[in-house]
């Protein structure tokens, strides 16, 4: 099905950049760092208005799992407006809406339902710690240095950047943070399986200790992967403990798969990686198959809402959910979980081969198509583990030539030096040797752009 773009009214992308200048917001942050007008898109591919056509290895944050106007997305959104259903029902049941239920809650087990939440990832991560409180009647929450789970005072509580919080006080009280497993930069100095076994230990200990100086919490928020900290995954040990630990002292254990779910990571939910089963799973972006939806996985037992207990007016996207269907079904039918993972196998192979030509790229890691590439300065002393100093200068640079080379991409991680690769999971072979071509080339341009 082909795309019918809105007629730009200019074919500068300047001419637009200035009037969203003096439009919006200094909040904007996206068009700073890809500064284009879009004009349209398919798949992979973004079109300009000047007609350049763009690699897009953001898909909207990770938003976009089956890429730009998907044909059968665009058949069931169409559907929908065609067949006179409201496009916002509260929380109302519809067709659309139990056939959505239905399937998504295939990918839980039996004893699980859903729950609607307002259009945001953020506003699930608020619901599901109020959950936490209601059902224990405790109030602390554990969330771990790194993470992020949005940008509301609860949420933004529980994120780990700083840069967002300095100036925003009075955020929500009783947030406990702990250090998170970091393969190339270990938070205790030790590196590899002594840094897991530490942190693993630590985490069980810090519970049980009635020493601690903290009262048992009501939940513990984390990310399998954490994508905006820079792609890094929890060591599957790790994650058993947490679950072993929390199962223990009936702590609600949530997991965040805001970004990482549906099929991202080779699996349907990274914490599959791990074989465990979280008390809550969050889930926005992919969700709604790129239109506004959050929705929150819930074991029964949980279950301790009273009716209206937790509302928000944007929870019967009738849209969202016709488009989230055809994503789980595009996923189960054409096994775009293995696809993700067979291509990122090649993608982390190809960028780990280029270390050898680029003492730049410090550590290339990730899970499916969730992966991340940190930049560093090898010319200085690594430290005790082999890690060398981060180099934000030249990850910033970097990003600047990808987009100058048509690849469309993002940062994260400490300092923004983690370059991260959320490409759709059904890119190809060939596509994925593209965005490796032009990467390389990239990589060529930035260095001699910063380093001569």
């Amino acid at each position: 099905m082909s795309v019918t773009p809105v007629t730009p009214t200019h074919s500068s992308n300047q001419y637009y950049l200035d009037r969203q200048e003096l439009m919006e917001s200094n909040v904007r942050s996206y068009p700073r760092k890809l500064p284009l007008a879009i004009a349209k898109a398919q798949g992979l591919h973004v079109y300009d208005v000047e007609g350049n056509d763009y690699l897009d290895c953001l898909a909207g944050a990770g938003t976009l799992a089956l890429g730009h106007n998907h044909p059968a997305v665009l058949e069931a959104l169409q559907d929908v407006l065609a067949s006179g259903l409201p496009l916002h029902t509260l929380d109302i049941t519809t067709p659309v809406k139990d056939a959505f239920t239905e399937a998504l809650l295939g990918c839980f087990p039996k004893d699980f339902v859903l729950q609607f939440c307002g259009p945001t990832g953020a506003d699930a991560t608020e619901a599901a710690v109020k959950l936490a409180k209601t059902y224990t009647g405790r109030d602390n929450v554990i969330a771990f240095s790194g993470g992020y789970h949005g940008m509301t005072h609860g949420s933004l509580a529980m994120t780990g950047n700083l840069s967002a919080k300095e100036k925003v006080g009075n955020l929500m009280a009783g947030v406990q943070f702990m250090p998170y497993p970091h393969e190339y930069r270990c938070p205790l100095g030790l590196g590899g399986d002594k840094g897991v076994d530490a942190l693993t230990y630590y985490f069980e200990n810090f519970i049980e200790d009635v020493e601690s100086g903290v009262v048992k919490p009501a939940a513990v928020i984390l990310e399998a992967i954490q994508g905006e900290g820079g792609v890094v995954p929890a060591p599957k040990k790790w994650l058993q403990k947490i679950r072993e630990v929390t199962a223990k002292h009936d702590i609600v254990l949530i997991l965040d798969e805001v970004q990482a779910g549906f099929a991202r990571s080779g699996k349907m939910f990274a914490y599959q990686h791990a074989d465990i089963i979280p008390d809550v799973v969050v889930m926005s972006k992919a969700v709604g198959g790129g239109l506004p939806l959050a929705v929150l996985a819930i074991n029964k037992k949980f279950d301790a809402w009273l009716p209206a207990g937790h509302t928000g007016t944007f929870r019967g996207n009738q849209l969202a959910m016709a488009a989230g269907l055809k994503v789980l079904e595009e996923i189960k039918n054409n096994n775009l979980a293995e696809n993700a993972h067979i291509q990122g196998e090649f993608l982390r192979s190809e960028i780990s081969k280029l270390q050898a030509e680029f003492g730049c790229i410090g550590h290339v890691r990730g899970r499916g198509l969730m992966n991340g590439i940190e930049i560093v300065d090898e010319r200085k002393a690594a430290d005790s583990m082999g890690s060398y100093p981060a180099d934000s200068e030249l990850a910033a640079a970097i990003q600047t030539a990808c987009f100058n080379n048509k690849l469309l991409l993002e940062k994260g991680g400490r300092g923004g030096t983690v370059i991260r690769i959320l490409c759709p999971i059904t890119i190809t072979h060939d596509e994925c040797v593209e965005v490796v071509k032009r990467f390389k080339q990239s990589l060529i341009d930035a260095l001699k752009a910063v380093r001569g």
